[in-house]
C-alpha cells in the first residue's frame, strides 16, 4: 500500500528555468487562495520571476486576508487595519506546485504560503490553516487523503453580458435535466473537452465529466490525493474552468444555489491512512473503531463548522428537503439523503461529506473535516447507528439554516477554538459578520417584485 506520488506533469524548479531559459514560459504567476477560496496574486515577466523572486521572494498587501467579496477593506480583523498601515505579507513559494498552464501561453504557476517579515506563518491564511490540521494528523499518525466533486452550472452568454443584465434572464447550456445524458454532455463537450485535457496538462489527474440535474448544471471529477494537494488542484481547477468558460464566449458559475432548482454541491471524500500507506478505516472486512470514531467526531462538530462548509449566506439556500443536499447531521451507508455518506471497502473505504456546496473554501472545508475526525479519535467518541431510509423525515439534528446560526455555532464553540486558536476564529468570525451586514443591507429582487407596487 503507497500513497499517492507527485503528478509527474507537474515541474521541477529546474525544469521551469529551463522552459523560461528555452522561451517557452515568458510569465509566472504566483498565487494564495484567500478567504472566498480565490487565487490571489501577481503574474511576473518570467526573467523578473528567476532574477529577483527566486531569491529575494515577492510580497502583496494583507488587506487580501481582510476584504469582503468586493475587495472592499472592512473593520474588525485584528491582522490587517488602516490604524495598522496595511502592510505586507510575504509569499513564500512552493515548489512543489509548480505547473503549466496550457489554456494560458507560455504560462507557468507557483501556489505560495503566507509568512510576516519575521518569517512566522500567516495563521488565518486558508492554507496554513489545513496544513496545521495536516501536523495534527500527522503527529496521531495519519496522512488525510481526499477529492472533491465540485458542480458549477454554464451558460451560452459571457460574463461581461451576465453583469450588464444583472445576471437575470441568462441561457443555460442545456435546457432540460441532463444527469448522466450523454447527448446533454455532447452540446457542450468542446468546453468540457478543453478543461479537462487542460488540466490534466496541468497536473492533475482527471476523471471525467457528466451532467447534473439543474439546467446547463455539469461536474468534472478528479481523483484523489494527500489534502494540501487536492485543495491545491482545486484552487486551480476552479480559476482556470472560469477562463477556459470565458474564451469560448460562455460563462459558469460554482455559487451554491444559482435559482431554485438544484444547487451546486462539492461532495467531499476524505479517508486516513498511515503515515506508510497503510489502511487504518478497515480491517477484516469491515470498519475499524477508528473510522467510527473519525465520522463520529465529524458529525460531532458538523454544526460548529458549518461556517467552514457553507461560508456564504446563498450557501444555505441549498439546504432543502429532498434536494440531495442535506437537512440534517446524520450519516448512513450509501444514503445520500444522510449529510455524512459511507462509501467503498478495504482500501477504497472513505467518508462523503454532502453539506459543503460549489463556494465551500476547499482548505478550510477539509481543515474541518480533519479536525473534526481528530477530535472524534482523540476523545474515543463512539458512532451512532446508522439512519436508514430518509434522513429528511428523521428527528436527527438540523444543519444550521442561516449563515448567521452558524457564525454563532463557530464562535462559540469551545471545540473549535481548541483546534483552530482564537486567532483565526476570531477571523473567520468577522468574514460571517462582515457578509450578515452588507446582506441586511441589501434590498433584493424578491422584495422588489412582491412589495415595489402591492404592499
Amino acid at each position: 500500500m503507497s500513497l499517492p506520488p507527485r503528478n509527474p506533469r507537474l515541474l521541477s524548479l529546474e525544469r521551469l528555468q529551463e522552459l523560461i531559459a528555452a522561451g517557452d514560459v515568458d510569465t509566472v504567476v504566483i498565487a494564495f487562495t484567500d478567504m472566498q477560496g480565490r487565487l490571489q496574486g501577481k503574474r511576473l515577466h518570467a526573467a523578473y520571476f528567476v532574477d529577483v523572486v527566486l531569491e529575494h521572494g515577492a510580497e502583496g498587501c494583507n488587506y487580501l486576508l481582510g476584504v469582503d467579496v468586493d475587495m472592499n477593506t472592512v473593520d474588525g480583523y485584528a491582522m490587517t487595519s488602516w490604524d495598522k498601515g496595511y502592510g505586507d505579507m510575504e509569499f513564500v513559494l512552493d515548489h512543489d506546485t509548480i505547473r503549466l498552464l496550457p489554456h494560458l501561453p507560455s504560462t507557468a504557476m507557483v501556489q505560495c504560503d503566507l509568512v510576516w517579515a519575521d518569517h512566522s506563518p500567516v495563521e488565518p491564511s486558508p492554507r496554513q490553516i489545513l496544513k496545521r490540521q495536516v501536523e495534527r494528523a500527522a503527529e496521531a499518525g495519519f496522512v488525510g487523503l481526499a477529492g472533491t466533486e465540485l458542480e458549477f452550472i454554464m451558460f451560452d452568454d459571457t460574463y461581461e453580458a451576465a453583469w450588464t443584465a444583472g445576471y437575470r434572464d441568462l441561457t443555460p447550456s442545456n435546457q432540460y435535466n441532463i444527469d448522466y445524458s450523454i447527448v446533454g454532455t455532447t452540446r457542450v463537450e468542446p468546453v468540457l473537452r478543453d478543461i479537462r485535457n487542460s488540466m490534466h496538462a496541468a497536473g492533475m489527474n482527471v476523471e471525467g465529466a457528466k451532467g447534473e440535474c439543474n439546467l446547463g448544471q455539469h461536474e468534472i471529477g478528479f481523483l484523489y490525493d494527500e489534502v494540501v494537494v487536492t485543495a491545491d488542484n482545486h484552487s486551480v481547477y476552479k480559476t482556470a474552468a472560469k477562463e477556459i468558460a470565458s474564451q469560448h464566449g460562455k460563462a459558469i458559475t460554482f455559487m451554491a444555489k444559482f435559482n431554485e432548482r438544484e444547487g451546486n454541491s462539492c461532495h467531499i471524500h476524505l479517508s486516513l491512512r498511515g503515515r506508510d500507506g497503510s489502511t487504518v478505516f478497515w480491517d477484516g472486512g469491515r470498519r475499524t473503531p477508528l473510522y467510527d470514531s473519525f465520522v463520529a467526531g465529524v458529525l460531532a462538530t458538523m454544526r460548529d463548522f458549518t461556517l467552514f462548509y457553507a461560508p456564504n449566506v446563498n450557501s444555505y439556500k441549498r439546504f432543502a428537503d429532498g434536494s440531495f443536499a442535506p437537512t440534517t447531521v446524520a450519516w448512513g451507508l450509501d444514503n445520500r439523503t444522510c449529510a455524512v455518506r459511507l462509501v467503498g471497502r478495504g482500501a477504497g473505504a472513505r467518508m462523503e461529506n454532502r453539506l459543503p456546496g460549489g463556494d465551500v473554501n476547499p482548505y478550510l472545508g477539509l481543515a474541518a473535516m480533519l479536525a473534526g475526525g481528530l477530535h472524534g479519535i482523540e476523545q474515543g467518541l463512539e458512532l451512532e447507528p446508522e439512519t436508514v431510509g430518509n434522513a429528511y423525515k428523521s428527528d436527527k439534528p438540523k444543519v444550521p439554516h442561516t449563515l448567521r446560526e452558524a457564525r454563532d455555532a463557530f464562535t462559540d464553540s469551545a471545540v473549535v477554538r481548541k483546534v483552530l486558536g482564537d486567532e483565526v476564529v476570531d477571523h473567520y468570525t468577522n468574514m460571517a459578520d462582515v457578509e450578515l451586514a452588507a446582506f441586511d443591507a441589501a434590498v433584493t429582487d424578491w422584495e422588489l417584485r412582491r412589495g415595489f407596487e402591492r404592499l
